[in-house]
Order: C-alpha cells, then sequence, then structure tokens
C-alpha cells in the first residue's frame, strides 16, 4: 500500500496541490503522485473518494487508461496550483490559462453528478431529500480527478478562499486553509518547518 499522505492543508484540494512536494527547492521538485494507486490512496485518505468505490477502481490501477487519468490528475493539480499561488502571492490577478483549464474540469465534475433521492430516516414516512451523488459514474477511472474537482470548486467559490497560505518555509511553501481564530498560520506545520525556521532563526543571532 502506498505510504500515508499528510494531510495539513486543512481542505483536500489544498493537499492535492501539496502532493507535488518541495515544489520550490532548487533541486526540484518530489512527485507523491508516482502512480495511479498512489491518486486512488490520495482521494480515499482525504475522504473524496469512498473505500468502495477505492475497491472497485484499484483492479484497473496498472491499466494503460488509468495511467491517462493519472496524467489528467497532476494536470488539475498543476491548473489548480498556478491559481491558488497566484492567489496566495497576491501580485496578479488569476487571469491565465488555468482558470479556463480548471473551468473545463469543473465542468466535467458537474456532468458526471447524478441527483439522487432517498428518504433523510429509517421510516416509510420520512421527507424525502435530494442531493448529488456520482451514481454510474462511481467506477469510472477518472471518478478521483471530478472529486477534487469538485472540491476545488468549492473552496474557490467561497469566502475561504481569503484565508488560503502559503507556509512561510521558501523551499516549502505548502498551501493551507488558515483556520486559525486570528488567521495568524504561518506554517504548514509547527513541528517540521516552524521548528526548522525558528532553528535557523536561533543559529543566526548566536
Amino acid at each position: 500500500m502506498p505510504a500515508p499522505f499528510q494531510l495539513l492543508a486543512s481542505h483536500p484540494a489544498l493537499d492535492f496541490v501539496n502532493t507535488l512536494d518541495d515544489r520550490f527547492d532548487a533541486d526540484g521538485p518530489r512527485e507523491l503522485l508516482e502512480s495511479y494507486s498512489d491518486l486512488l490512496a490520495f482521494a480515499e485518505q482525504s475522504a473524496l473518494v469512498g473505500s468502495r468505490e477505492v475497491s472497485a477502481l484499484i483492479d484497473r490501477a496498472a491499466s494503460a487508461r488509468a495511467a491517462k487519468a493519472l496524467v489528467r490528475a497532476r494536470g488539475l493539480r498543476e491548473a489548480l496550483a498556478a491559481v491558488v499561488y497566484d492567489l496566495v502571492d497576491n501580485e496578479k490577478s488569476p487571469l491565465t490559462d488555468s482558470p479556463s483549464v480548471l473551468e473545463q474540469y469543473f465542468k466535467e465534475a458537474q456532468e458526471h453528478q447524478e441527483l439522487e433521492w432517498k428518504r433523510a430516516g429509517a421510516t416509510r414516512g420520512s421527507p424525502w431529500e435530494a442531493s448529488w451523488q456520482w451514481g454510474r459514474f462511481a467506477t469510472h477511472l477518472e471518478l478521483p480527478i471530478w472529486a477534487v474537482a469538485k472540491s476545488a470548486m468549492g473552496l474557490l467559490t467561497s469566502p475561504d478562499v481569503r484565508h488560503v497560505h502559503a507556509c512561510k518555509s521558501e523551499t516549502c511553501r505548502w498551501v493551507f486553509l488558515d483556520t486559525s481564530k486570528n488567521h495568524s498560520r504561518r506554517w504548514c506545520d509547527m513541528k517540521t518547518c516552524g521548528n526548522r525556521m525558528k532553528a535557523r532563526r536561533f543559529q543566526a543571532r548566536q
């Protein structure tokens, strides 16, 4: 089984951006989505795709179609990353090609959902409720892509997007949703980047 991902971003769409590790490191980035199985593992760990769907897809993880889906998933990630970092750095409006690419992924996700009706309770007289589900598309190899796209669409179109930040470590810069009370979070993880930066500052003062 693939190693578990570090989900530190407080939002699955941002955790997905972080699956390209060391993005700004001088030695180059490190790909965490090396296979379609990795993509499935991320989607399940992030609760974007259920274990039943993952079990149905894992048997086809080595297929040519799964390889194509992995390429598309990375394409979604990089389009999302371009927009997110433009927003985080606030240097320019994210009016590059990336928003139009994201829009296509978002439309695909919407097109592959079906309206499902079920009763709100266990009794026969319980009221009916409707929700969007993947339905007959739940075993499609691109399901993880659509699930991430749906999550990203929800974030980018909500007020929460104002509180998306990047880790202050220049070599890390993992993105995260700042859910702290005063929106003062600076690090992806205080135990790693935060303590590392504190140690460097201490050494510089000595």
